[in-house]
């Protein structure tokens, strides 16, 4: 048997492209809902981290366990524990069904991630910027809404485009609950023939979507190292 019979073999590549391809549509619609769910949370997360306030303080350290600990666990870890755990438990009202479970774990996870990156873009914005806009009588919440949050996302747009890549990829991990996305569509038709070239379908399908958002983020850091050299 040969490397391309075995891997290669684009005629059968072709026949279950389809299939592929429809369960890529799984994985796009995980990261559309998973990534606006994980861009409002990890937003609040953000700002209740750099929160000054005396009364916010157990929420301070509440949100700071939580992005410790789950940016410590492996999200495989947290797929399988709220996968198969929470249906363990059988609490009546909650769901059962995998691909819902499958994106809350993706979003608890990428929560920590995120949180922490527009909570470094907050804390780069000096803090002459909140005097200046505190001295024009604007309060604390509308120093954050127009002067403080358009810097500091604007700062962190190609780290955060970095995880929309991340994001993409590891919405994979949910095919072990047995959501049927592109990577276990791949494994289907490979269990069936034993050949491994549904496996290179669906990582062309993968590499289809993130290469050009890699470049766009590469484009976007120049971008906006051009803006701060300039400034």
């Amino acid at each position: 048997i040969s490397l391309s019979d075995t891997f290669f073999k684009w005629a059968y590549g072709v026949e279950i492209f389809p299939k592929i391809l429809l369960g890529f549509m799984t994985n796009a619609a995980l990261t559309l809902i998973a990534g606006s769910a994980v861009a409002i949370f990890g937003l609040a997360l953000a700002l209740i981290r750099t929160s000054r306030a005396p009364a916010l303080l157990p929420f301070r350290i509440l949100a700071t366990a939580y992005v410790d600990i789950f940016r410590g666990i492996p999200m495989l870890l947290v797929i399988l524990l709220v996968g198969f755990g929470i249906p363990a438990l059988q609490i009546p009202g909650v769901t059962n069904d995998v691909l819902i479970l499958g994106t809350i774990a993706v979003i608890v996870t990428y929560s920590a991630y995120v949180a922490e990156v527009i909570r470094s873009g907050i804390l780069t914005v000096h803090p002459s910027q909140r005097a200046a806009a505190r001295s024009l009588g604007l309060g604390h919440r509308q120093t954050m809404r127009y002067v403080v949050l358009p810097q500091a996302l604007r700062r962190v747009t190609p780290p955060l485009l970095n995880d929309l890549v991340a994001l993409i990829k590891d919405t994979g991990l949910v095919s072990i609950l047995g959501v049927t996305d592109a990577i276990r569509a791949a494994q289907i038709q490979t269990a069936k023939t034993f050949n491994y070239t549904p496996y290179v379908m669906a990582a062309l399908v993968f590499l289809a979507v993130t290469i050009p958002l890699t470049r766009w983020t590469d484009r976007a850091l120049r971008r906006s190292l051009d803006s701060q050299n300039a400034q």
